[in-house]
């Protein structure tokens, strides 16, 4: 892996200082150890306050939700100007590109998938890139906000030509046979093509046909279905095979797989720069961990 990070340009394109703003609201990349700290303070609070993760004794000490791939990725935030300094990050995103991943410890969400068949698809010109702990203050959440986001995301994704993106999704809960119908659902009918399936790990894997199609009601599957995974299914996202769980979140994931291409023009619409901030949002990739 290491051959092939090698082979792509050792100085990064550039990108602004600023990827998007809408009034008040900005988003940027953390630039400083400062910028960090206040992302992932956000993030212990809506994980571990609002949706009661299990955090490590030293995560609860500091208040603070981190892992050895904040050193690596890229981290989005969202700042509001009008609130104090030390409460202005409101929303924040992490990104990790192939590149930085192989030339490190790999992806993420490899501790609970082999990549294998995705990442056989990763070039120089379409490139792959992980999205994952996402969130966004409990007072900001709003079309806005999150169109505003997806506007920063696309500038992002077309300076480093990214044509994967991919990450875990989470459904509440850790008993898969209460999720028996949503599972089945994404299994019968969202699964990748045979070349692009990723797999859970075997230690990990849980089968996610646990009814026969004809036994599935779709309505009733995607009324269970989180909101994050309906919207990636709208833009055309491929779920790969088995489902893991995450006793410290207190999840059950799926596997996320999204071709660029696959997004219609009409989605793009809403969040390409320049675009207006009504209309229908685009639901960004992440949610808890990753994607």
């Amino acid at each position: 892996m290491d051959a092939q990070a090698q082979a792509y340009p050792a100085d990064p394109p550039s990108l602004p200082d600023v990827l998007a703003t809408a009034g008040e609201l900005c988003v940027r990349l953390a630039r400083t150890p400062e910028d960090v700290a206040a992302a992932q303070a956000l993030r212990y609070e809506v994980f571990y306050k609002e949706m009661a993760a299990a955090p490590t004794p030293e995560m609860a000490a500091l208040e603070r939700d981190f892992d050895r791939f904040d050193d690596i990725c890229d981290i989005l935030l969202v700042v509001d100007g009008a609130r104090p300094p030390e409460q202005a990050v409101v929303g924040t995103y992490r990104m990790l590109r192939q590149e930085v991943a192989w030339a490190h410890d790999g992806f993420y969400s490899a501790d609970e998938y082999d990549l294998t068949p995705l990442s056989r698809r990763f070039s120089e010109r379409e490139r792959g890139l992980e999205l994952g702990r996402s969130c966004v203050h409990r007072d900001y959440r709003s079309n806005a906000t999150i169109q505003l986001l997806w506007r920063a995301i696309a500038e992002y994704m077309a300076t480093y030509n990214i044509a994967w993106m991919f990450g875990c999704a989470s459904l509440p809960g850790t008993e898969p046979d209460a999720l028996a119908e949503p599972l089945s659902f994404l299994h019968h009918n969202c699964l990748a093509p045979a070349d692009l399936r990723v797999r859970a790990v075997p230690d990990r894997y849980v089968a996610m046909d646990r009814l026969p199609a004809d036994a599935v009601s779709p309505r009733r599957a995607l009324a269970m279905l989180p909101p994050l995974i309906k919207g990636y299914l709208r833009l055309g996202a491929h779920i790969g095979d088995g489902a893991v769980i995450d006793p410290q979140f207190g999840t059950t994931d799926v596997c996320i797989i999204l071709p660029v291409r696959r997004i219609g023009q009409r989605y793009f619409s809403h969040f390409r720069p320049g675009a207006e901030n009504g209309g229908k949002p685009v639901p960004i990739p992440g949610g808890r961990k990753t994607l």
